[in-house]
C-alpha cells in the first residue's frame, strides 16, 4: 500500500487518464477491474451521456472508479451535479481553477484530483484543498503546458514543494517508466496513450492503428496560442504549420481548427482531416492490446526494473577515496 492506493482503494497505483474520445465506460471499468483506477473522460460527453457511462461503468465494475471534467466544459455545473447525484467517488479536474469546485466537491465526500504542468500550478491545488495532483510533462498527449517542463524533470520539482500525493503523467507507457517517476518522488502513474492503444478504449479502430505505427518525432507540441496541443503529424497538422509560416493569426487558427476535429480524428477515424492527439511516447507502443494485457506487463515490468536496480546499486566509496 502506498498513498494513492490508499487514497483510492486500489490495488496498483496506476490510473488510466480521463481521455476524451476514448475513456468511456468499457475502458474504465476494465482498468478498474485489472486493479487500477479507471476513469471516465468527460470532455467528450453530454451530460446524460456521462451519466449514462457512469451507470454502465458501475454495472461493469465493483471497484473504484472516477469521472475527469475539464473544467472549461460549457455544462460544467450539470455535470457536477450529475456526479453528485450519481455518487461518483472520485473526481479528476484539469484545465481550470481548482478552487471552484473543490470545496463543493468535497462537502460531498467525493475525493478531488487536479492535473497541473507546472509547480505554480500544483502550489495553488494544494492551497485548493485537492487530496491529489497529476503532475503532467510535456511528453504528454492532449492538451498541455506552455513550459514544456519534461516529466523528469517537473515531479522532482513538484516532490519538493507539495506535502499531498502525487500521480506522474507524460511520457509513461512502461513499468520501467513507472519504475523511474516514482524513484523521482511521484506515489503513483498516470497513463492516457498506452490505454488508447487498448481494444476496450472507444478511439476508433483507425487512430489507434496510427498510435501503434508511430515513429520518434512523429507528435509535435502545436497551438500554443489557442490551447497547447501534442498532435500526430497529418493533413491537418500540416496545414496548421503552412499557417504558422505565414504568419496566421489567432483568428485564422481558430478558424482552421474549427469544431469538432478531435471527434473526426480520435472517435470517427478522419486520419488526415482529424486532430489526432497522443504523447510522444507512442512510438514505444508497439501493438493494440486488451487491459488486462497492458496491467499485466507493467506490474511485471516494473518488478523486473525493481530486482535490476538493487543488483546495480552502486557500492560504498571507501574512506581512503573520498
Amino acid at each position: 500500500m502506498n498513498a494513492i492506493t490508499t487514497l483510492f482503494g486500489i490495488q496498483y497505483p496506476i490510473i488510466q487518464g480521463g481521455m476524451v474520445w476514448a475513456s468511456g465506460w468499457r475502458l474504465a471499468s476494465a482498468v478498474s477491474n485489472a486493479g487500477g483506477l479507471g476513469v471516465l473522460g468527460a470532455g467528450s460527453m453530454y451530460p446524460e451521456v456521462l451519466r449514462t457511462h457512469i451507470q454502465k461503468c458501475k454495472t461493469a465494475t465493483a471497484y473504484p472508479f472516477g469521472v475527469n471534467i475539464p473544467m472549461l466544459y460549457l455544462n460544467i455545473d450539470e455535470i457536477i451535479e450529475i456526479l453528485i447525484e450519481e455518487e461518483v467517488k472520485i473526481v479528476f479536474t484539469s484545465a481550470g481553477n481548482p478552487k471552484t469546485y473543490t470545496s463543493h466537491l468535497k462537502s460531498k465526500g467525493i475525493t478531488v484530483v487536479h492535473v497541473v504542468s507546472s509547480l505554480k500550478f500544483a502550489l495553488k491545488a494544494q492551497a485548493a484543498g485537492v487530496d491529489a495532483i497529476v503532475v503532467e510533462g510535456f511528453e504528454a498527449g492532449g492538451h498541455n503546458g506552455r513550459d514544456e517542463t519534461t516529466t523528469l524533470t517537473l515531479v522532482p520539482l513538484v516532490r519538493e514543494n507539495i506535502r499531498i500525493p502525487i500521480l506522474a503523467a507524460g511520457g509513461i507507457a512502461t513499468g520501467a517508466a513507472m519504475y523511474a517517476v516514482m524513484a523521482l518522488g511521484a506515489d503513483g502513474v498516470q497513463l492516457g496513450s498506452r490505454f488508447v492503444a487498448s481494444h476496450e478504449a472507444s478511439s476508433h479502430q483507425a487512430f489507434k492503428e496510427r498510435v501503434v505505427a508511430a515513429q520518434e518525432g512523429d507528435t509535435k507540441l502545436t497551438l500554443k496560442e489557442l490551447t497547447p496541443v501534442r498532435l500526430l503529424k497529418n493533413k491537418f497538422y500540416e496545414a496548421v504549420t503552412a499557417l504558422y509560416a505565414k504568419g496566421g493569426t489567432i483568428t485564422e487558427l481558430q478558424t482552421l481548427l474549427g469544431r469538432g476535429r478531435a471527434k473526426k480524428g480520435m472517435f470517427e477515424g478522419d486520419m488526415e482531416a482529424g486532430e489526432l492527439e497522443i504523447g510522444q511516447v507512442s512510438s514505444l507502443i508497439h501493438e493494440i492490446s486488451s487491459v488486462s494485457e497492458i496491467m499485466k506487463h507493467l506490474i511485471t515490468e516494473y518488478r523486473a526494473t525493481q530486482q535490476r536496480m538493487q543488483q546495480l546499486v552502486l557500492p560504498p566509496r571507501s574512506t581512503d577515496n573520498v
